[in-house]
């Protein structure tokens, strides 16, 4: 008998999925996801959609709490989408991701529990678990003729007014309700139709930008510069406008209405400036603690030559080139790429050949002794894996935010032969969410 939408069902939640539910299983055995769910409960629940094999639902009642649910920090929590796993206790969340690493590993990475266990260190939680985002986006929709700023809501579909963002450092928290609104009445005051609105802010440098994004065309610069300086206190508001269909949209521009045009942080020893559209770790913390574990894994030697691909605006090129005597650095996104040559100059760095291009196209025609890939969510192409195994490099660290694209690349790194993985470092840059970065280091064998 298949379940139905609407349907009532008292479920005992079992364990967090790798997303932003929980897994139940119903009387008959069939899996059923659970939004609101914490391992332990138990609850009512109703069927929001479902399939042939698994159903979707929604916690309509706590029956039952579990000796892990807490009550979350944010008053938004059980509205907003961002922190989904915030009734969760921390140190539930902690079990729960590496476990989701571990189960990874072993099923799509094919090597098996016990090697999986084996190779997954406990987990590194670099930062507080709240107040640690350096950035967060207000999204935009239509209500009543108007439109509204706020945060997208739980599910995925809509948007949810709210005065602060428990996520965002603290001392930037209240910018949320100020830009929402001032941006929020002017837009409507002025009929401009503004896509989304991100918000980056630095505690060691003190910067931060406001970055409007929308479609070129028309625009009052010199107002809107005005408005959100009077709502927050800025060191760069920027225009980013985008064309094209709304899953292609490529960068058209991008405008500085005040200030320095970018967003100044600093990473360790090193100061970066990152552009609007460039993209840079959301906790700050956790950056460091990546490039720290890179470096160690690495070991990278004055006389050797190292290899950073997919290396963005620089976060491990900088150190890199502080330790080894030459860095090729591969970056496809224009933006970044620009980002890059500023950071070398400001840096002083001229041991670096910043490479604009794919990874795979533009693969350094050169012999690495150790190797940074930290390629985007769907991980490394085949080809790409390809190549890497062909290096002689003594180490490879894959720095991943995807734990089932990191298993099914190293299963391809394995299979080929050259390089086996020596261990896989969890790292907690997301605290109430599924996400989890890793720091893999594969060995030469």
């Amino acid at each position: 008998m298949k379940m139905a939408i609407g349907d009532k069902l008292t479920l005992s939640v079992e364990r967090m999925a790798y997303g932003a539910d929980a897994v139940a299983r119903d009387e008959r055995g069939r899996t059923v996801f659970v939004r609101g769910g914490v391992p332990g409960d138990v609850v009512a629940a109703v069927v929001e959609s479902e399939a042939e094999r698994y159903a979707n639902a929604r916690v309509e009642k706590v029956l039952e709490p579990s000796s892990d649910r807490v009550k979350p920090a944010c008053p938004y929590a059980n509205v907003c989408g961002g922190c989904p796993w915030s009734a969760l206790s921390y140190e539930a969340q902690a079990r729960a991701k590496r476990a989701g690493v571990v189960d990874a590993l072993a099923r799509i990475g094919h090597l098996g529990p016990e090697r999986a266990e084996e190779l997954v260190r406990p987990l590194v939680s670099p930062s507080e678990p709240w107040g640690y985002r350096n950035k967060v986006e207000l999204a935009t929709v239509q209500r009543g003729g108007r439109l509204m700023l706020g945060m997208h809501a739980a599910g995925g579909e809509g948007v949810v007014k709210v005065d602060r963002c428990a996520l965002l450092s603290k001392k930037r928290a209240k910018d949320v309700k100020a830009i929402a609104g001032a941006l929020g009445y002017f837009a409507n005051s002025r009929g401009l139709d503004i896509e989304r609105v991100g918000i980056r802010a630095s505690e060691s440098t003190g910067e931060a930008e406001v970055a409007l994004w929308g479609r070129p065309g028309p625009f009052p610069r010199a107002q809107a510069a005005k408005i959100v300086g009077d709502a927050v206190k800025a060191s760069s508001v920027v225009r980013v406008m985008q064309k094209g269909p709304a899953k292609a949209r490529k960068i058209a521009g991008v405008e500085v209405l005040a200030g320095k045009g970018s967003w100044g942080e600093r990473i360790g020893g090193e100061r970066m400036r990152v552009s609007a559209p460039s993209f840079f770790q959301v906790n700050t913390k956790g950056a460091e603690k990546l490039v720290e574990l890179v470096m160690e894994g690495l070991d990278p030697k004055a006389d050797e030559e190292a290899m950073d691909l997919y290396c963005g605006a620089g976060t491990f090129t900088l150190p890199l080139a502080r330790r080894a005597d030459f860095v090729s650095a591969v970056e496809s996104y224009g933006p970044a790429v620009r980002d890059l040559r500023r950071n070398l100059d400001d840096a002083r760095l001229e041991n670096v050949d910043p490479i604009g291009g794919d990874a795979g196209r533009e693969f350094p025609d050169t012999d690495a002794d150790v190797i940074v890939v930290d390629p985007p969510r769907a991980g490394l192409a085949a080809d790409v894996v390809e190549q890497l195994s062909d290096q002689p490099a003594r180490a490879i660290a894959y720095v991943s935010c995807d734990p089932a694209t990191l298993a099914r690349d190293l299963a391809r790194f394995e299979e080929a032969g050259a390089f086996r993985v020596e261990s896989v470092t969890p790292v907690d840059l997301f605290p109430q969410t599924f996400h989890v970065e890793n720091v893999t280091i594969l060995r030469r064998r």
